[in-house]
């Protein structure tokens, strides 16, 4: 395999209309070693040119690197000047970043844009949560928000996410619109770019964290907490939320406390990923914590970790979710209150807002859905450890609320002798044992997910009933006596996921119920694997 002049070509393009110097020079050396015949070189140009970023769940998101297949200054200068021209309107922009490589160059980049086209853009001072821009965005009624962020991507990766009026993701037909946009932007050496944007200040920060410190409902503060902001941005912010909030006996992991964009302790930074907690779980053990949590590396995602026995494990985002959804439905002030989660979330909410006498709605996965549920939402939660506990100042996922708002409940559950796990036990008894598991296949041939999921709708399992969830989204979902498997492919990963639940009734005491619905999840998990495999 040669370098084809058409690949040349466009190489020589992208670098002549590249604003970054440092940029220019990168892609020159790859384009340079590749025409030299170096086979790993042209792998990796092909790779680099392969197409733009796709602007599609709530923005970009792709490994730091020159070319138009990468985040860097030109591809941010030419999404924020598609963005401007598609909003086509002055206004106030906020624009915030996390810690990862590039993040406060690319942060510059489109704060400069966005003010060259006549916009009031204010930029956060430093690397902060990005549940801070959302609350800003919301509050001070401005137009737009860009948060420099991967969330949980491995160390390669940045993202640009945005929020539009609301505070909210952006959604359908919206994307497309701004893509077309996109692509309509000339050179981006091209793209005009002015300093005249201003920093936000330290009141309106402080303003996030009052309402934070407001949401506990509860008065007990007698909680021991162990807590890794997992070399992200959310550590010293999440500590000082927790104070204000009257909880001070926190300890957070050494090693992890400190910004760091190369993730040196974990593989994933992603309190989902197996180990990735380990070292929180170690010093809940050794300081006997009676809480446990993770943020993951920008702060928008909370997991829960809680003794078990003798030991310490994370507890499932459908239990974390269930227990902050009836803690915020038992405190909550609104007459008629709605709670949401997605449709490959437990059913177990449904059941505890039924028992409230409150109303109840699923959406697709992801928070740009949630977030829109209806009028009235006081409640929303996503089994990815997404939760959102105050949807009228932060329309979008907030791992620091949910962390003050978990400590809320864990210190008034200790305060009468119980735990989380007590909790999600009572849970149990009243609506039944609900068990989750998540089955989540990584392919390299991303046609075969296609192929897959074509293949299960055209021979679905005979024993199963199986509809077809809004086929647009390409989901599907099987159902028998309470069991319910949804499959479809991840929206940000090269994965095909299933998600498993079985509801087994408490007839005769918890433990039995329990050892009857793990071996149920168990088989059923077994024979799923069997089906998309």
């Amino acid at each position: 395999m040669s370098l084809t002049p058409a690949l040349r070509d466009a190489t020589f393009r992208w670098i002549a209309d590249d604003p970054s110097a440092a940029d220019r020079e990168e892609l020159q050396g790859v384009l340079a070693r590749a025409m030299g015949g170096d086979a790993a070189a042209l792998e990796d140009l092909q790779d680099r040119m392969a197409g733009p970023l796709t602007f599609g769940t709530a923005g970009l998101r792709g490994p730091v690197r020159a070319g138009t297949n990468g985040m860097n200054v030109a591809t941010v200068v030419r999404t924020t000047a598609g963005l401007a021209s598609w909003l086509g309107t002055s206004g106030l922009v906020f624009v915030g970043r996390d810690a990862r490589h590039g993040s406060e160059e690319f942060a510059t980049a489109a704060a400069e844009v966005m003010a060259a086209a006549g916009f009031d853009v204010r930029v956060l001072p430093g690397p902060l949560p990005t549940p801070v821009l959302a609350f800003l965005v919301r509050n001070h009624g401005a137009v737009a928000g860009i948060q420099i962020t991967a969330s949980h991507n491995p160390p390669a990766d940045n993202g640009y996410k945005l929020y539009l009026s609301g505070g909210s993701q952006i959604v359908p037909p919206s994307d497309g619109e701004i893509e077309k946009a996109i692509e309509a932007v000339p050179a981006a050496v091209s793209v005009p770019r002015a300093s005249s944007y201003s920093t936000v200040s330290d009141a309106e920060i402080d303003a996030y964290l009052e309402r934070v410190a407001s949401l506990p409902s509860g008065q007990a503060r007698t909680l021991k907490i162990a807590l890794t902001p997992m070399h992200g941005v959310g550590g010293a912010f999440a500590v000082e939320a927790l104070r204000r909030a009257g909880f001070t006996d926190v300890h957070v992991v050494r090693s992890q406390a400190v910004p760091d964009p190369d993730f040196p302790t974990v593989v994933f930074p992603n309190p989902e990923e197996p180990g990735a907690s380990d070292e929180l779980l170690s010093l809940a053990a050794s300081v006997n914590a009676d809480l446990a949590i993770a943020l993951d590396p920008d702060a928008d995602r909370c997991a829960l970790g809680v003794r078990d026995g003798e030991t310490w494990r994370m507890l499932r985002g459908d239990e974390t979710g269930v227990l902050l959804g009836s803690l915020v439905l038992s405190t909550t002030e609104s007459a008629d209150p709605l709670v949401a989660t997605t449709i490959v979330s437990s059913s177990l909410l449904k059941s505890i807002a039924a028992a409230h006498g409150a109303r109840y709605a699923e959406t697709l996965t992801g928070f740009k859905w949630l977030a829109r549920a209806g009028e009235g939402l006081v409640f929303a939660y996503e089994e990815a450890l997404g939760n959102c506990v105050d949807p009228a100042h932060v329309a979008d996922k907030d791992g620091i609320s949910a962390a003050v708002v978990a400590a809320d409940l864990a210190a008034g559950l200790k305060a009468s002798g119980r735990t989380l796990l007590d909790a999600l036990d009572q849970l149990a008894l009243d609506h039944g044992l609900h068990l989750t598991d998540q089955i989540s296949l990584r392919y390299t041939d991303l046609s075969l997910i296609g192929a897959t999921m074509a293949r299960l709708r055209a021979t679905p399992p005979a024993d199963f009933a199986s509809e077809d969830l809004l086929p647009g989204a390409d989901v599907l979902r099987w159902t028998a006596d309470g069991v319910r498997v949804i499959v479809r492919p991840s929206g940000t990963e090269p994965k095909l996921k299933a998600y498993l639940e079985v509801v087994e009734p408490v007839t005769d005491g918890l433990e039995s119920a329990r050892a009857a619905g793990k071996a149920r999840l168990a088989e059923l998990r077994e024979r799923v694997t069997e089906l998309v495999s």
